[in-house]
């Protein structure tokens, strides 16, 4: 069958297939079944008979059978690249900056995954009679839905860390870049032990929706905003917990004691890597006035020395390659657009031929237009002159999402003093997205730019539930869970409250007070109370005494 198409948008409506097309040469190299909403709902049933067999295996075996994924990504790296090269239109390199960061990721979580998992003992409080722990146990079968612009990176990732915390898991990778999706599920196959626990599902937004309305466990979503919205409004009608990691408009601030060649130079880098279609990209610049006409010169400079082009050799000069389809480009054109009509100037570049949009500087550029609010995703980076720091930090949280930002300066304190006001979920001083590389650094935003983490220990952790355990005998007479159920037994608990829970001496110490200053109880009476409070003491002592040394 054959369908006129645009890479990842079938025209004619029915195809039943998606096809690999190289953006940068307009070819079409091969293609997939696209899966149907009965594939989805078999794989759905799959995964959750599979899951218990997974999930009933010890972390260290499934660490074992998950390196052997490790072993295979080094081992047939040229062949991933070459794919990623084709299907993406990216560098040989490039491609093999996101395997580095895959498989260093993997190494650590695979080194860590048996201690973040473990069952922890925690302090029972005031019920020292109790024993209670904390399991992680998993959700059952994971949906996770791949982005186009890095699909190695940003979709082994989340599957590696659901197949840890003992999940099946079903991957729905970017129509955009269907070769590399299919490429993974290769790679996946190639391993007895694991290909069970995954299925992959091919297919266009109508089979990422069938996804959604299987009902998965959890669903973890790479994408844009709008995306985002889609998915959770779908997710809600079945109460499925979604992560989201979605877009980005980063700022990046540049200070007057900041070193103005390296901001520029990685500046110019964060803006445009990858053809400016990364999630976390310097989208927009605050410059400090005083500083304003030397940064832009020294940015114009790196930005002329950036060359563009294809190759399909692991040996390949240029810095940057193409957009990777048309729908993108179509933003990109129209945020550009909308700027100039409002007064915007373009000082470099912004011309395109085809996929290939030569990287582009804007300036005299405000928050009135789009290209300073809303995710542009291409390569081309407006830089706006502000009066002073305070004044950048305003227009860097003007903005409804939050991912990530930079600040410049040579003054270290002073960069994490201005980091610290910018709402943002990551911060670099002195560099672009090396956040993003560090895999047991937390990332994700705030704001519209999604929900949950990536990276560390609370990504691991989010793919499983807590599960609390209290474990002991019957309550004892004079347990404090005995005394609090027992009528009779309020000014008793009162006295307890304030021993245990007291802030100051005096407050502690008022029910021992108030019993021995009692004029109107009987001497024998006053003996007993007396009695009681200071028994009541002592034990608040001896269990202030138990909880520090258990912790």
């Amino acid at each position: 069958m054959t369908s006129e198409v645009i890479k990842g948008r079938p025209l004619n409506g029915k195809a039943d297939y998606l096809p690999f097309v190289n953006p940068a040469t307009g070819e079409q190299f091969g293609s997939v079944v696209m899966g149907t909403e009965a594939d989805v709902q078999n794989a759905r049933r799959e995964m959750a008979t599979a899951a218990r067999a997974w999930a009933a295996k010890p972390v260290k075996e499934r660490v074992r059978i998950v390196r052997q994924l490790q072993t295979l990504l080094i081992d047939e790296m040229d062949e991933i690249t070459a794919v990623m090269n084709q299907d993406n239109g990216k560098s040989r390199q490039d491609a093999l900056a996101e395997l580095f960061m895959t498989v260093d990721l993997i190494n650590q979580y695979c080194n860590r995954a048996p201690r973040w998992l473990r069952r922890r003992r925690i302090s029972p409080g005031l019920q020292i009679f109790k024993r209670c722990y904390i399991e992680q146990h998993p959700h059952g079968v994971v949906g996770v839905i791949g982005p186009w612009n890095y699909p190695l990176v940003l979709i082994l990732p989340p599957v590696i860390s659901a197949l840890l915390a003992g999940n099946t898991v079903l991957v729905k990778p970017s129509e955009v870049t269907a070769a590399t999706g299919v490429m993974i599920e290769k790679l996946f196959q190639k391993l007895p032990e694991l290909a069970p626990f995954v299925r992959f599902l091919h297919g266009d937004g109508r089979v990422g929706a069938a996804l959604v309305q299987s009902k998965p466990d959890l669903i973890f979503l790479t994408g844009s905003t709008k995306t985002g919205r889609l998915v959770m409004r779908a997710a809600a009608e079945n109460m499925t917990p979604v992560v989201c990691e979605l877009g980005g408009k980063d700022p990046m601030i540049v200070l007057e004691d900041a070193d103005i060649e390296a901001a520029a130079r990685w500046g110019a880098w964060g803006a445009f890597y990858n053809t400016g279609q990364t999630c976390m990209a310097v989208e927009r610049i605050y410059v400090v006035e005083s500083v304003y006409d030397r940064f832009l010169e020294a940015f114009l400079e790196e930005t002329r020395q950036l060359k563009q082009g294809y190759s399909p050799e692991i040996d390949n000069l240029n810095d940057i390659g193409p957009l990777t389809f048309q729908r993108q480009v179509d933003i990109i054109e129209d945020h550009v657009e909308d700027a100039l009509t409002k007064g915007a100037q373009i000082i470099h570049g912004g011309n395109r031929d085809g996929m290939y949009m030569e990287p582009t500087v804007m300036v005299n550029v405000d928050h009135s237009m789009k290209i300073m609010r809303e995710e542009t995703f291409g390569p081309v980076v407006p830089i706006m002159m502000v009066d002073d720091e305070v004044h950048a930090i305003q227009l860097a949280n003007d903005s409804n999402l939050g991912l990530s930002a930079s600040v410049w300066s040579r003054d270290l304190a002073r960069g994490e003093r201005v980091a610290k006001e910018l709402y943002v979920g990551s911060v670099n001083i002195n560099d672009t997205m090396s956040h993003f590389a560090i895999p047991r650094l937390p990332f994700g935003g705030v704001k519209e730019s999604g929900i949950g983490r990536t990276h560390g220990k609370k990504d691991l952790l989010q793919f499983t539930q807590t599960r609390a355990y209290v474990v002991g005998n019957p309550p004892l007479p004079f347990d404090i869970a005995t005394i609090l159920r027992q009528p009779g037994n309020y000014k008793l608990g009162s006295g307890i409250i304030h021993l245990a829970f007291g802030t100051s001496p005096k407050q502690k110490l008022k029910p021992v007070v108030e019993l021995i200053e009692d004029k109107e109880v009987k001497p024998k009476a006053r003996k007993v109370g007396t009695a009681v409070g200071l028994t009541a003491a002592l034990g608040a002592a001896i269990i202030a005494f138990v909880l520090r040394t258990r912790k």
